[in-house]
């Protein structure tokens, strides 16, 4: 989990102690094992989280039960979680969403321990965080028809936005004496955050919600060299999507440092973070290696080298090597 998490070790040594705890028969009973609270701005890297635990206990980043809040900031939708009532029109066409069938399909055999995401959690309803607050505490949640689902067995988690606003301002100060106090050391900034995300959760959520929620967990701003390792690891996930796909008529990635910080800059923000990485990978390489396989202008074995353009505008794929087919100029790309 640590190594696919980049630049987050609190999120880490918050969560892993709840996991081992159940995985020792330690948990509590009658409730879940664990209830986390994910605060930040975009792009630090909270989903991301739930989905390298969820690969780290079942070997599959999609083995975890999602609800997606923003569907759910009507009072009335948020009785699709649990299905209508008998005698209600409908009753029998109504499934609900948290039934304990779907919480159990999200289990493995390497591990009986489910991942559940509220994403977003701020955006829904508030009948939402009452309907959750038996959830959190007794860990059963009891459906429309009656019968009750069991959350003993499951980790919850709910992200959020909240107080990411004020937070990318605390971080990034545009004028006046606000910029001349950023000499505050990291240990500061840190708290600073954590007091502004949790002013921000007590003044959206009723005190009995907070309470019932273990940990929260405020996601700092990724430093470039965490930046820099993401950049890696999507690449990674390149090489290893383009084995995959094209099996035995796959070929190398070279990517030169110089193309590196290029995506980098395309693909991170201090609004963002790295949010924007993967659809810029996506556009800067995966869309041009495609016209390559496309053309057949790459054998198996081949190597493409990605590499900037002479006046640094763009990036350039050059494919080399005893495989590379028919020798053509490099291939440019728009930036």
């Amino acid at each position: 989990m640590a190594s696919q998490l980049v630049g987050q070790p609190a999120a880490v040594s918050a969560i892993v102690p709840y996991v081992q705890m159940y995985q020792a028969g330690l948990s509590p009973d009658s409730r879940p094992a664990g209830v986390f609270l994910l605060l930040g701005p975009s792009g630090t890297g909270k989903t991301k989280t739930v989905e390298a635990l969820a690969a780290a206990l079942h070997g599959s980043e999609k083995h975890v039960l999602k609800v997606d809040c923003g569907e759910f900031q009507l009072e009335h939708e948020v009785a699709k979680l649990i299905g209508a009532p008998p005698g209600y029109l409908g009753h029998r066409e109504t499934h609900p969403m948290l039934s304990q069938a779907r919480v159990n399909s999200v289990t493995s055999e390497k591990s009986s321990l489910a991942i559940v995401l509220f994403d977003e959690i701020e955006k829904a309803a508030p009948s939402m965080t009452r309907l959750l607050l038996g959830v959190l505490d007794k860990g059963t949640l009891r459906l429309g028809d009656n019968n009750t689902v069991s959350f003993e067995r499951t980790l919850i988690f709910m992200t959020s936005n909240l107080g990411a606003r004020e937070m990318i301002t605390a971080m990034e100060p545009s004028f006046g004496f606000q910029g001349m106090g950023r000499q505050e050391n990291a240990g500061e900034m840190e708290g600073q955050l954590e007091k502004i995300g949790m002013t921000a959760v007590r003044r959206k959520f009723a005190p009995e919600f907070v309470n019932r929620i273990d940990a929260v967990v405020t996601y700092q701003p990724l430093s470039q060299a965490a930046l820099g390792s993401i950049v890696d690891l999507q690449l990674a996930e390149l090489q290893r999507h383009i084995d995959a796909r094209l099996g035995l008529r796959g070929f190398r990635l070279r990517v030169q440092e110089e193309a590196k910080q290029f995506l980098l800059a395309r693909g991170t923000s201090a609004q963002f973070g790295a949010r924007e990485l993967k659809r810029t990978i996506q556009r800067q390489l995966t869309q041009p290696l495609a016209v390559l396989v496309a053309n057949e202008e790459l054998e198996a074995g081949s190597t493409v080298v990605v590499e900037m353009s002479e006046d640094d505008s763009s990036l350039m794929l050059r494919p080399i090597g005893e495989a590379a087919r028919r020798r053509r100029p490099d291939l440019r790309l728009a930036s």
